[in-house]
């Protein structure tokens, strides 16, 4: 952040230093929107100005050439103001987080299936524990025929199925599950950056 002159209260420029701080973390920026699809871009808050540089960007397969957009329109997105660049941040950050958190759901789905299918009643009587509402029968008939494909080496249909009921299962309890602790994401430059002593941001 810039510094503010103690006499005069006005804010002294940023150094060199700091505008290529400044200028880098822009590019960083740049690269992971021009990463993204245009249904994710449209779930963040980009000035529409900046679209069709960055589709023009998304489009550029080679490496010279995109390398090139991509320092132009980290260029453009540094006349926007700083609310707007560290609105997007906080887009994609909430966006990260909702993706661990899908993960680490994923993780504990396939855990319970494995669990289930390697010790049968004791890891149902867990289950059921941890979600009581779970229908006991259909779950055992699940992880009955789950074992049985994998001692027989046959499709895993039943294996599928019984992913797809734990997915159904902790999507439903998600909500009980958190709040009795058990936990689901807690427990998962210059020319060449387009950058130049004079670049200045637009107010």
């Amino acid at each position: 952040m810039r510094g503010r002159d103690e006499e005069t209260g006005e804010f002294h420029s940023p150094s060199r230093s700091q505008q290529r701080r400044e200028a880098l973390e822009v590019l960083e920026l740049a690269e992971k929107l021009a990463s993204l699809t245009p249904t994710q871009l449209a779930k963040l808050p980009i000035p529409d100005d900046l679209l069709p540089h960055l589709e023009h960007t998304r489009k550029i397969p080679a490496h010279v050439a995109r390398k090139r957009q991509l320092a132009f329109l980290a260029k453009q997105m540094r006349r926007e103001d700083d609310e707007t660049l560290e609105a997007i941040r906080d887009a994609l950050d909430e966006d990260g987080e909702a993706a661990r958190r899908e993960t680490a759901t994923m993780h504990r789905i396939e855990d319970w299936r494995e669990r289930l299918i390697a010790e049968g009643d004791a890891a149902l009587a867990g289950l059921l524990e941890e979600y009581p509402a779970a229908d006991r029968q259909h779950l055992r008939q699940l992880v009955r025929n789950a074992q049985e494909e994998k001692l027989r080496n046959k499709p895993p249909r039943a294996f599928r199925e019984l992913f797809q009921e734990l997915k159904r299962l902790l999507a439903a309890g998600g909500a009980t599950a958190d709040e009795a602790g058990s936990g689901t994401a807690d427990d998962g430059v210059e020319d060449e950056f387009g950058f130049d002593g004079n670049d200045e941001r637009q107010d």
